[in-house]
């Protein structure tokens, strides 16, 4: 399905291949005074002010005080600039360097998950364009280890480990979405504590049968 993010055609995304770096045809040539880093972060900044319907490159040119053909040296396609806004935006939710001491899975999960929660009330565009790209960036796979290691924490192993992965995945990415073509929606608090509640507690559940599993093993 198009979206706003996606033309409805096949693209390559900015972070496979030549695309992850500056145009380098481009690049000896490109004008002074911008640079990939710098544009990104202003298209965080228009998307954050404006949302995603109104972002355009002849607007972000604007804010930034040069020509829209002045950004092509840095960006191959709109496209591109809008997969780097949404790692930037990603980047900005602390991750966990290692377990605090004496706090178990649970509580790290409730943190993680809450984190995310407020990204997305942050940066209400971030939703949508998950969807639409495929969310493969430094720090979205920064995100995903932390949640690897996290979930190694609950004793699950193999495929149990992998669903529990999945379910957590797939309820991150739907927390700020409902079923209408992908609208944003901000849950109240109270429902999405309840819902975090009921997926710990289904990986407890079956991490307990997992643990208890592995015991009757001679």
């Amino acid at each position: 399905m198009a979206t706003e993010a996606d033309p409805g055609e096949a693209r390559t995304s900015v972070w496979l291949g030549a695309g992850a770096g500056a145009p380098s045809r481009r690049r000896n040539e490109a004008p002074s005074g911008l640079d990939r880093d710098r544009i990104t972060a202003a298209a965080v900044r228009l998307l954050d002010a404006e949302g995603l319907g109104r972002f355009s490159m002849r607007r972000l040119a604007a804010e930034l005080g040069v020509t829209a053909m002045s950004l092509y040296w840095y960006v191959d396609t709109k496209h591109d600039l809008l997969e780097l806004a949404l790692d930037s935006a990603l980047g900005q939710q602390r991750l966990p360097a290692g377990p605090p001491p004496g706090e178990g899975w649970p509580a790290r999960l409730r943190t993680l998950a809450c984190g995310y929660r407020q990204l997305l009330a942050e940066h209400p565009w971030v939703a949508p364009l998950s969807v639409a790209y495929p969310n493969i960036g430094p720090h979205a796979r920064a995100f995903d280890a932390a949640l690897h290691r996290l979930l190694e924490s609950t004793g699950l192993v193999d495929a149990a480990r992998t669903g529990a992965h999945l379910a957590v995945s797939q309820f991150l990415g739907g927390c700020a979405l409902n079923g209408c073509g992908g609208a944003v929606r901000r849950a109240p608090e109270a429902e999405f504590a309840l819902a975090l509640d009921v997926l710990i507690a289904g990986i407890e559940a079956k991490a307990a049968h997992t643990a208890k599993a592995r015991a009757r093993i001679p």
